[in-house]
Parts: structure tokens; C-alpha cells; sequence
């Protein structure tokens, strides 16, 4: 595909931060741009011996993160926040180059994670123990008892690319919040943002050791299972989540993994409000969202009604130059991946399902794709599509659609459409889900919220205050009279 601008047709060389120095790699792999299909850097392929370095200089770091005071730390990530503002058009372009991504949803997530790296600052003074009354027991009574909260030590971590600035200010902000020392593992399809990154947090003067970052393949598993690491966390897919699990031993994990964004719309529900949202809460970021609206069971009620809203809130969505402020919906993050969402929409069709939007692609570039008549055993249902494409299904009975939602394999968040206050209790009271989102698609996530799900959608917490409460030990502390 071609572009409509002028574009820098250098080639930089992306340096990996290692203990609190840039260095430059033996081997690098070449970074494309999925929409125009042309080069945009070169990546480092960092070694064990690199990851070996960034290791050592988190453990020797650790002991001087866990004794700076808080005010200190949030320091670091004021000035840190402060910097992101005056680069936030560099880094959205960047974003966009390496994702595909439309500029305006790489700006909106630039921005955004400003609140992350803020609200990191602001719990960096205020992490809490808690008393614990003894006088319950006679063995206990005239005791003093209290729980307090210590920095883990070494946090690995790793990241994934489909909102890849914002959810390493998630790992890397938390972490140096509560104290700790990170190494973190960029994805290899967007290293230029996870560079921006770093090159904050040393311009706002945190110190050497307390960031490494990392790239390439090779140091993934080799990081997760080194038992200098304390703590690891990781948000990609569940596969990967499964392995890791496995890898990390006894050491505590928090897992952010994938969805099947199942959003329920009910009898009473306004379409003019409802519709809107699903459909572009389903195209947004080219479904590259683990908490992506895939599927929304309506009402047979209002089901035709329904689904013409959302087609034609669809066709509205303007495809193209990720590049242009006016493009709605971006590519995927290559064609290959491009290639598969593709498959699985002619697989569905194949099997019944009606195309009634989208469906088609051009290079990396999927159409946004609504289907109706699908079955619940499709992929394109029952499985984590990542890509522009929603199924609406009807359904009669509200315990039943519950049930099925509560029965996928998935646990992230959904969304319920009701005016009725009985119908939304139920709805939390019986979907196991880790969040439940009333009137509102499973897409809704504010950064100061604890993030996650249960079953194969994760395990832990995110948002500053609960990831760092993932990122510190509790100690029992006890005073005899």
C-alpha cells in the first residue's frame, strides 16, 4: 500500500538500556511498517548475555529502589510524566509505524498513559500496611500486630504490542513505584515505542539498574525463569501466560491474558445507545484488544433492529493510511495475522454465518466484519479472534446467555445493556467474569482500576495501586509486651 505523505526513509538502530547505559547489539532484525510494507528500524536481538548484565545490575540495584523514600520515587515519575507530554506526537507516530495503528488511537493511548505513570506517583507514598487486632484471643491480648509491604526485588517483565506504550507504563511505573528494580521485554513488533519509553525514564534521571530493557525472542523464557527474578509479569496470550505459569516456579506471577469480549444487550436496552457502542468498541484499534467487543448476544426482541444499527454504524468506520488523522481503523499488526482473522471469517461463512459488513482484506488491512448466524462453536465466538470482527447472536432467555458466558473458557470482562437494576445484580452476581461492566461493552478500562480476569484470561491485578500490591511482599510484624 502506499501513503498519502513523505516519510523519513532512515533506518535507526535501535540500542537496548542496559544497567543505566545504551548499548548497541551484535544483531538486529528489520522492523516493517504493516501498512505501507516497507522498513522502519532496526530492532536489537539482545543475548543471555545481555539479559545476564541487565540481571545483575537489577540485584545489585534493588537494595538502593527499596530504600528510596516515596517521594523520591514519585519524583522520578512526574518528571517522567512530564517528558511524555512534550513527546507524545513523536512517540504516536512512532506507534503507528511499527503497529499499524491510527494515529489518533496512538495519541489517545500516549496520552492516556500519562494518568498511569501519575498515578503511579501519587500511590508511591501511599503503600499501606494494615493492623491486625490481637485481643481476639487470650494468647493474643496486649500484642500489637500489623502487616506490612516491602518491595518484591527484581520484576521481570513483558509486554505485548497492541497497546504496547501504554501497558509497559503498567509493568515499568508500578514497579519502580513500589521500589522495585524491572528488566522489561519489549515485543518484537513495536521496540521504537518501548525505546521512547525508556528514554524517558533515563531523561527523567532514574537511576542505573532500576530499568533494563530488553528485545528479541531469545530472552523471553530465559528472563521467566531466572531465579534472580522475584516477581513476573506478562500480558499477551493465554498460551503463553500457560507457559510461563509453569516456568516461574513458586515465585508469584501476574498474568493479563486474553478475551472473547462477550457484551449482552437486553429487552429494555436502548439501541441508540448500545448499538454505537458495540460496533465501535469491536473496530477500535483493529480488535487488537484482549477486552475487543466479539460477541454480543441481544435480545430476539430487538434483535433485527440491533443489528441494523450496528451494520450501519460499521460502514461509517473509515479504513486506511493509519498515518491520516481521519482514519478510523488501522491495520493488524502484520499480514500474516491479517491473513488469519481472514480465514477465520471464511471459515464462519463457510459454516452458515452471514457476512453482512466487511469480510475482505487488502495486505494487513482487514475490513471491519459483522456476522450474523453463527454458530456458538465457531472460533469466531468461542475463541479470541484479536481482529475487526463482531458476531451478534439472539437470545430468549437471560440465565441461559449468563450461563453460556460463564461458561467459556475466558474471564475478562463483559458488558450487560439493562435498564433494570434486578437484571444487572444478576448479571453480577452470576457471570465469572473479573469484571462486569453495566451499560457499557466489555471494552471499558480506566488506569486507575484493578485489570484482569480469571480462568484463561489471567491471573492478578493491574492498574498502579493493585499491581503494586502484586509488586510487595506482606511481612507480619509482632510486639510483646
Amino acid at each position: 500500500m502506499q501513503g498519502a505523505r513523505s516519510l523519513d526513509t532512515t533506518m535507526p538502530t535501535i540500542p537496548m538500556l542496559v544497567a543505566g547505559e545504551w548499548r548497541c547489539p551484535a544483531d538486529t532484525y528489520e522492523v516493517r511498517d504493516p501498512y505501507r510494507d516497507c522498513p522502519v528500524s532496526r530492532a536489537p536481538i539482545s543475548t543471555l548475555k545481555d539479559l545476564d548484565d541487565a540481571l545483575s545490575s537489577a540485584v545489585a540495584a534493588k537494595s538502593k529502589a527499596a530504600a528510596m523514600p516515596g517521594f523520591t520515587r514519585a519524583a522520578i515519575l512526574r518528571r517522567a510524566g512530564a517528558l511524555l507530554l512534550e513527546r507524545a506526537d513523536r512517540i504516536a507516530e512512532v506507534m503507528t509505524r511499527e503497529s499499524g495503528k491510527a494515529i489518533k488511537d496512538a495519541r489517545a493511548e500516549v496520552i492516556r498513559s500519562q494518568d498511569t505513570i501519575q498515578l503511579s506517583a501519587e500511590e508511591a507514598v501511599r503503600i499501606e500496611g494494615q493492623h491486625v487486632p490481637l485481643d481476639a484471643s487470650a494468647m493474643g491480648a496486649g500484642k500489637i500486630a500489623m502487616m506490612l509491604r516491602f518491595p518484591v526485588g527484581v520484576v521481570g517483565a513483558i509486554t505485548p504490542f497492541n497497546a504496547p506504550f501504554n501497558l509497559a507504563c503498567h509493568k515499568v511505573a508500578p514497579a519502580i513505584a513500589s521500589g522495585n528494580t524491572i528488566v522489561l521485554k519489549a515485543p518484537p513488533q513495536t521496540p521504537g515505542v518501548i525505546h521512547e519509553l525508556a528514554q524517558l525514564f533515563v531523561d527523567a534521571e532514574t537511576p542505573p539498574g532500576f530499568l533494563s530493557v530488553l528485545y528479541g525472542d531469545q530472552v523471553g523464557p530465559a528472563l521467566v525463569r531466572d531465579p534472580r527474578v522475584d516477581f513476573v509479569t506478562f500480558t499477551g496470550s493465554s498460551r503463553v501466560g500457560a507457559d510461563i505459569k509453569a516456568a516461574s516456579g513458586l515465585r508469584r506471577v501476574a498474568l493479563e491474558l486474553g478475551g472473547n469480549g462477550p457484551s449482552i444487550v437486553c429487552a429494555d436496552a436502548s439501541i441508540e445507545e448500545a448499538a454505537p457502542m458495540c460496533a465501535r468498541n469491536a473496530m477500535r484499534l483493529a480488535g487488537q484488544s484482549c477486552i475487543s467487543v466479539q460477541s454480543v448476544y441481544v435480545h430476539r426482541s430487538i434483535y433485527d433492529a440491533f443489528v441494523a444499527a450496528v451494520v450501519t454504524e460499521v460502514k461509517k468506520l473509515k479504513t486506511g493510511d493509519p498515518l491520516d488523522p481521519a482514519t478510523d481503523v488501522g491495520t493488524l499488526i502484520d499480514e500474516p495475522t491479517a491473513k488469519r482473522v481472514e480465514s477465520w471469517i471464511k471459515e464462519a461463512a463457510a459454516g452458515g454465518a452471514k457476512v453482512l459488513a466487511g469480510g475482505m482484506r487488502k495486505g494487513a488491512q482487514v475490513v471491519p466484519t459483522v456476522l450474523v448466524d453463527v454458530d456458538p462453536a465457531m472460533k469466531v465466538v468461542c475463541d479470541e479472534v484479536f481482529g475487526p470482527v463482531v458476531s451478534l447472536l439472539p437470545f430468549d432467555d437471560f440465565d441461559e446467555v449468563c450461563a453460556a458466558v460463564s461458561a467459556s473458557r475466558f474471564g475478562l470482562q463483559c458488558g450487560v445493556f439493562t435498564k433494570s437494576m434486578p437484571v444487572a445484580l444478576k448479571a453480577i452476581r452470576s457471570i465469572r467474569t473479573g469484571g462486569v461492566i453495566v451499560n457499557g461493552t466489555s471494552t471499558w478500562r480506566t488506569d486507575q482500576l484493578p485489570y484482569g480476569g480469571i480462568k484463561d484470561s489471567g491471573i492478578g491485578r493491574e492498574g498502579p495501586r493493585y499491581a503494586m500490591r502484586e509488586m510487595t511482599d506482606e511481612r507480619l510484624i509482632v510486639f510483646n509486651d
